[in-house]
């Protein structure tokens, strides 16, 4: 079956399309599909991962046509950005 693996690190971005065997799971279409060797600074210990931007583990299984989706960690504190009310220009 066919799927995709999408990455960026904020510089570069990939989506790779590959087929992979039917009973693939999330770690094995990551590591089939050579976006580790691509980006080296990947931690899957530490980064969440997606199918279709919702997160899953590592063991769920895939579909045919699904996405992976490899998140970049979080690199500003939320506490310290400002809130948008969605009334920008209104003030």
């Amino acid at each position: 079956m066919r799927i995709g693996v999408a990455y960026s690190d904020g510089v570069r971005q990939t989506w790779l399309r590959i087929d992979v065997p039917d009973n693939v799971n999330v770690m094995e279409a990551i590591e089939r599909s050579g976006v580790l060797g691509m980006f080296p600074s990947i931690d899957l210990d530490a980064q969440k991962v997606g199918i279709f931007g919702k997160v899953v583990k590592l063991d769920a299984p895939l579909k045919a046509g699904d996405r992976v989706e490899i998140y970049r960690p979080i690199t500003c504190d939320p506490t310290q950005v400002p809130r948008r009310n969605g009334m920008e220009g209104d003030e």
